[in-house]
């Protein structure tokens, strides 16, 4: 009876976590380039109660007797899904319309990688650079900081549609900068790594970068500015999804109870 009891409790605490990924979505439906992420799960260890040659008998029997001893979350996936572009007012506002990501160095001088494309420009110690809302440097396709040159403002700033960077002079002429928007794509982008601020770290399972400026067959993704992508996350099927894992939860907890009944009755025997 106690190995109902373990099987039961394990699927409560698994169903927490799932609760746990949901209510994640729900809180980040408005967070700029979120991405959903699902609870896997998988069974625990089985025992077996008899074996595939064995009755009481002495039989053969082809088919053993074998008692699961519950679940676990296996792995919480995110989904890359194109999110929805929202229009915005801000000309340092930038959505990926592609399976790219925008790099940004960090404090520590890695390279972090993000589908959050609210960027401002910034007074820093190299200059005015363009960076994201935590302040952190936006990268060009040759991992270089993007910074205005002297003697023109951040207004005079131009990006086009394939990222490419350059600024308009006084006289209206435009003059390149020969610098673009670093754009990169991974293999596995399941496999990187979550970090707060919306920030992604290249790990084993993603793959190395690609850069979509050099790298040979990739499909290269447009910036659109003036938009930002919103979150892909679903409120009417993360709602649906809670609904589903709070049943779940409370089926587990009404097996502990009647596991407990069960054995309240094997033990008022004796009385």
């Amino acid at each position: 009876m106690m190995r109902s009891l373990w099987t039961a409790a394990s699927g409560m605490i698994a169903q927490q976590t799932n609760v746990d990924s949901i209510s994640n979505n729900l809180a980040n439906v408005n967070t700029t380039g979120y991405k959903t992420e699902r609870a896997e799960f998988k069974s625990l260890l089985y025992q077996n109660m008899q074996t595939r040659t064995t009755t009481a008998n002495g039989e053969n029997k082809p088919v053993p007797a074998q008692v699961g001893l519950g679940t676990r979350v296996a792995a919480i996936n995110s989904f890359y899904t194109q999110g929805n572009l929202q229009s915005t007012e801000n000309e340092t506002d930038f959505a990926i319309d592609g399976d790219g990501f925008f790099a940004v160095r960090g404090d520590d001088g890695n390279t972090y990688y993000t589908r959050n494309g609210s960027f401002f420009w910034a007074v820093g110690p190299t200059g005015t650079t363009l960076c994201n809302s935590d302040g952190y440097p936006v990268l060009d396709s040759n991992n270089n900081v993007i910074v205005v040159p002297n003697g023109v403002t951040s207004g005079s700033m131009r990006i086009t549609s394939e990222g490419d960077i350059g600024y308009v002079t006084a006289q209206g002429a435009y003059v390149p900068m020969n610098q673009t928007i670093g754009l990169h794509q991974f293999t596995n982008p399941t496999g990187l790594q979550k970090l707060s601020r919306s920030l992604l770290a290249e790990t084993d399972a993603s793959g190395a970068p690609m850069n979509e400026a050099t790298a040979a067959g990739l499909k290269r993704s447009s910036i659109r500015q003036y938009y930002l992508e919103g979150s892909n996350v679903q409120v009417a099927d993360e709602m649906v999804n809670l609904i589903i894992a709070q049943r779940a939860y409370e089926l587990n907890s009404k097996a502990i109870q009647a596991s407990d009944d069960m054995l309240q009755q094997a033990n008022n025997l004796r009385r």
